[in-house]
């Protein structure tokens, strides 16, 4: 097929393209307000500097377990810290986030895992109990980390290590490059099953990343807003307001 002489020598490099991802809404907030506070848990505060670094830890501690891009990451926990990290760590990697819903039973969970092939799961340890059963029912063999939520009592730790343990060797860095296509998946999520199993949605990153700009212009959001989570972020990803 013919190139258009408008199309000659316009071929998409550095120069000209750059794949959209809602992870480039913590980098320029990094950037340009680093020293404001972005998340607010407890006696916890993390600015956007310390939020990006959080989250690039936990980039670089997953691909030095032999995450890369593609790869599930599967995270069973409430609206923490952790979580937000996760939305932002998982994606840049080019690996694919599947938050699971607290809510589910082991049978479901299980079901879940197995279908998204995950190969992490971040688990919060107010859950232990429904994801012991569950880690009894999977077939995956998975590496599970357990969130140990300062907000939070109880529960088991079911995992090889701690959240904060498995993220605090990492380079609080990581390059750019991912996506290397903005329509590769970043989410995995599933519907309540309600006629069977579970159904998987993949959320790309240009999808994600329109929904958050549209969250923000519609809300009216900027750098002094102050926004209360009480939407499940595993619910839609928080219908992309983890990254708005």
């Amino acid at each position: 097929m013919a190139v258009s002489i408008f199309e000659a020598q316009l071929a998409k490099d550095r120069a000209n393209y750059e794949a959209l991802t809602p992870v480039s809404f913590l980098r320029r907030a990094a950037q340009v307000v680093p020293s404001h506070t972005a998340i607010i848990h407890g006696q916890r505060r993390y600015t956007y500097a310390q939020f990006l670094a959080r989250s690039s830890q936990l980039a670089n501690a997953l691909a030095g377990r032999g995450i890369g891009p593609g790869d599930c990451v599967a995270i069973m926990g409430a609206n923490t810290p952790e979580m937000l990290e996760a939305h932002n760590g998982v994606p840049m990697l080019g690996a694919v986030l599947n938050s699971l819903n607290i809510r589910l039973d082991a049978n479901t969970i299980a079901f879940i895992l197995d279908h998204g092939e995950a190969k992490v799961l971040l688990t919060d340890r107010a859950f232990s109990k429904v994801i012991k059963e569950a880690l009894t029912l999977t077939e995956r063999e998975l590496l599970v980390i357990d969130i140990d939520d300062s907000e939070s009592q109880g529960g088991e730790s079911l995992g090889e290590m701690d959240y904060e343990t498995f993220i605090s060797g990492a380079d609080d860095t990581f390059p750019l490059g991912q996506p290397e296509d903005e329509w590769q998946g970043l989410s995995l999520l599933y519907t309540s099953g309600t006629t069977g199993n579970p159904k998987g949605c993949v959320y790309h990153h240009r999808g994600a990343y329109l929904n958050a700009l549209g969250n923000m212009t519609t809300m009216e959001l900027n750098r002094d807003s102050v926004y209360l989570w009480t939407l499940p972020m595993f619910h839609c990803d928080g219908w992309t307001f983890t990254w708005a």
